[in-house]
């Protein structure tokens, strides 16, 4: 997570052309031209006499070119809409001369990219890891009835540790289409052990497919064979066996599926396994944004079943609901639970099984980044319903207190010190735009006076005041919108006042500003990095006054008649 916010912050401040120049991310190269002849006539430096505003002119009609320059040119721009500036600054683009098209442009970025992907193979592993406690509790809710002459009972219940598996495994890319992996498993049940070590290679020999091959020992020496190939557009399969060779001869097995795309959100596999048990199964799985849902048949040696399964997801709560039934030769077991996402590499789930023969299960299962620790807990070995009682509501409290006293400080305590961070780290470049900003207001003086008083006399478009940044901070005890004065009372270091970058804005009684970050518009900056920010505008259209509030990333549209205000 840590990394990722790092990446991010990268690029908090890196420059957006549209949305400096003020057009659309689908505008023509006569717009762009005409924003540019636009800024160009308030901001070329043969404009102003005046020493120090001609240096001031000269760094932000600097910018405006290199903006124009860039989405002037069909393939620059396509760099930048595909990379950014990022994708500009990229070495080695030698093929930017005898390119002709945007996506010659994207290819070469691709091969670029590659490149250096590969130089960095020998620096990367990729851990992975599992941990599996099992846990009887089953003396909480049915204590073994002794004889009299072995009282054994102390007052206490009797919870053990009956088994633990540990599988961690760690991938070495060794070039761009081999790669290794080292796999150890370890496992104990009831004081006996058993453990095992593999060695696999996996090649991908073409877009449409790849082999592993991986040798191992444990209970004997282990050869194995992976393989997967796109069959078509919408159909794949996926083969793997295996040769053991034990104390008491030779195992073997092969499991070999075939998968389909019925559509967008369904897959369905046929699987057909052999070996130590045998069976031929069927599943459905559909994949939509709410929810998930998989339907299995299998029909096998010793068992065959019917299993139906049901996700409700919760996106924006980071949530998921989960319930299944299964039933078959073995028993009947009906499975429900929650899994949250309790930070960007975290997830903790609990699930409780209730079933025949299984008894009361309770599943707990936390996840951080690619390792994985698994906590079955058997509660009963008969589905009583007092141990369903306890293994729903027991981890549903616990939660509740973790999250109040523990997680929620933890991530209040994360984002204030990641907003820090980003305001620490470019401590120097908030001050820099600041400075831009509050120049390219002050050459904005005389542009400001013409077109306020051309609306004006036409009873046009009249910007009052305006606001950006974060709104939430202001006062709400008083409107801080009556008039100017009363506005920058209200001020705080949180929001600037935009009026004169904004009424400049404005052509022929109308304002446009684009779907894009506000901070990056001439005049503006971000006051508040890491927050929510807003913009709020109040004019004069036809000699009626209006309001309106608009988002940072909200296009905005003025006049309208839905923004005016009307007086009692």
């Amino acid at each position: 997570m840590d990394d990722e916010g790092s990446e991010d912050d990268k690029h908090i401040y890196e420059d957006d052309y549209y949305a400096f120049l003020n057009v659309p991310r689908d505008a023509t190269a006569e717009e762009i031209t005409n924003a540019y002849r636009r800024m160009s006539r308030a901001y070329h430096p043969d404009k102003h006499l005046d020493p120090i505003h001609k240096e001031e002119a000269e760094l932000i009609f600097n910018k405006t070119k290199k903006a124009y320059e860039v989405l002037k040119d069909e393939h620059k721009r396509a760099i930048y809409d595909s990379l950014g500036v990022k994708g500009l600054e990229t070495e080695g683009w030698e093929v930017i001369q005898r390119t002709k098209t945007p996506g010659e442009i994207r290819e070469e970025y691709e091969r670029l990219a590659r490149q250096r992907e590969d130089r960095r193979l020998q620096q990367r592993t990729n851990p992975k890891g599992s941990v599996t406690v099992n846990i009887n509790a089953t003396d909480l809710f049915s204590k073994y009835d002794y004889p009299y002459e072995y009282d054994l009972d102390d007052g206490f219940p009797n919870i053990e540790v009956s088994g633990m598996s540990v599988t961690q495994s760690i991938e070495a890319p060794l070039t761009s289409r081999d790669t290794a992996t080292i796999t150890g498993h370890l496992n104990t049940h009831n004081g006996t052990g058993s453990g095992t070590v593999t060695v696999a290679n996996k090649r991908q020999y073409s877009e449409k497919g790849w082999w592993e091959i991986c040798g191992g020992a444990g209970s004997g020496p282990i050869l194995g064979l992976k393989g997967f190939r796109t069959l078509g557009r919408r159909t794949f399969a996926n083969v793997e066996s295996f040769l053991q060779f034990a104390n008491n001869g030779i195992k073997s097995g092969l499991d070999a599926t075939l998968a389909m795309h019925m559509d967008k959100q369904t897959m369905g596999y046929l699987t057909w396994r052999t070996g130590s048990s045998s069976s031929m199964s069927t599943t459905l799985i559909r994949d939509v944004e709410s929810s998930h849902t998989s339907l299995t048949l299998l029909l096998g040696i010793p068992h065959s079943y019917l299993s139906i399964g049901h996700t409700f997801k919760f996106p924006k709560r980071d949530l998921k609901l989960k319930t299944a039934l299964k039933a078959g030769t073995f028993g009947a077991v009906v499975e429900y639970g929650a899994e949250k996402k309790v930070s960007e590499q975290s997830t903790i789930a609990a699930t409780v099984s209730v079933g025949v023969p299984t008894g009361v299960i309770l599943r707990i299962r936390l996840t951080r980044a690619t390792q994985n620790y698994l906590f079955p807990i058997q509660l009963c070995d008969e589905p009583l319903p007092s141990p369903v009682f306890y293994a729903t509501v027991v981890p549903l409290l616990s939660w509740a207190i973790i999250k109040k006293f523990i997680i929620d400080p933890i991530q209040d305590e994360q984002k204030e010190s990641k907003k820090q961070r980003q305001k620490d780290t470019y401590k120097t470049r908030m001050a820099e735009k600041r400075r831009e900003a509050e120049a390219a207001t002050n050459l904005m003086s005389v542009t400001f006076t013409r077109i306020r008083s051309e609306e004006e006399s036409r009873r046009g478009l009249v910007i009052t005041s305006a606001i950006y940044g974060r709104l939430a901070s202001l006062s709400t005890s008083t409107n801080p919108f009556n008039d100017q004065e009363g506005m920058r009372e209200n001020m705080t270091e949180d929001v600037i006042d935009v009026t004169i970058p904004l009424q400049c804005l404005v052509k022929d009684s109308k304002l446009i500003v684009y779907d894009s970050t506000k901070s990056q518009l001439p005049g503006f900056y971000d006051p508040c990095v890491g927050e929510e920010k807003a913009l709020y505008v109040q004019y004069l259209f036809h000699s009626q006054m209006h309001q309106t509030t608009v988002a940072d990333n909200e296009p905005l549209r003025i006049p309208r008649q839905s923004h005016r205000v009307n007086h009692t």
